[in-house]
């Protein structure tokens, strides 16, 4: 259970004493029902991590909305976005395992979250991890109801693949960006579970750097 699911419980449990209270018990029922809801919401299950050598896993539970090509800096990147309902835990965790070299929060909107536009325009934080000779980003994204990102690291930091690393307050969206050269195994539609799903594997640093050469040698017979 994250703590932020007793502060809204314990804060909604007075409320319904109060109203219940001044107007009598059965008006005390709504504020109970949200108080319960609250603790189921940020609930924070225990999940078994893959150990595979290069295996992504989820960043969060969800649906996968989206598996495209999309250039970054310049660079292609393979993008996995996750829409996370309010039905879902929203308890973010690192998708690798490695050294956060980059942490960039971005204020903006808070369009809905299935909306291909909100992987640029709505509120967001955005954390590169360097590991096993790869560079992998995930991105918080915060949605119609998300009006919070909590990031529970800081730059420098050294993440487990599948540890915890923070939330999202209610629904939203979370992106993974890879290597285009990572074995994706997973489709548009398919459910996913924050550090459980394997989404994709990274290739060996040495066949990813091949693929980086030749693809570097075409470029310069063109």
């Amino acid at each position: 259970m994250v703590r932020d699911g007793f502060y809204y419980a314990l804060g909604l449990c007075v409320v319904a004493a109060v109203v219940g209270w001044l107007a009598g018990p059965p008006y005390a029922v709504v504020p109970l029902v949200l108080a319960a809801f609250f603790l189921w919401f940020f609930r924070d299950p225990e999940r078994v991590i893959p150990t595979e050598a290069g295996a992504v896993v989820s960043p969060a539970d969800g649906k996968v909305t989206d598996v495209s090509t999309i250039e970054v800096n310049g660079r292609p990147r393979t993008r996995i976005s996750i829409f996370l309902s309010v039905f879902d835990v929203h308890v973010n965790r690192s998708p690798v395992a490695g050294v956060i070299t980059k942490v960039e929060y971005r204020h903006g909107r808070f369009r809905n979250a299935m909306s291909a536009a909100s992987a640029v325009e709505n509120e967001q934080n955005i954390v590169t991890v360097e590991g096993e000779g790869h560079s992998v980003i995930f991105k918080q994204i915060a949605g119609v109801l998300a009006r919070r990102v909590v990031f529970a690291k800081k730059l420098g930091d050294r993440v487990a693949r599948g540890e915890r690393v923070g939330l999202i307050k209610f629904g939203s969206r979370t992106d993974v960006l890879l290597d285009p050269a990572a074995d994706v195994r997973i489709a548009v539609g398919d459910r996913v579970r924050g550090g459980a799903t394997v989404l994709a594997y990274l290739p060996p640093v040495e066949t990813a750097g091949l693929a980086a050469a030749g693809a570097r040698r075409g470029e310069g017979a063109r």
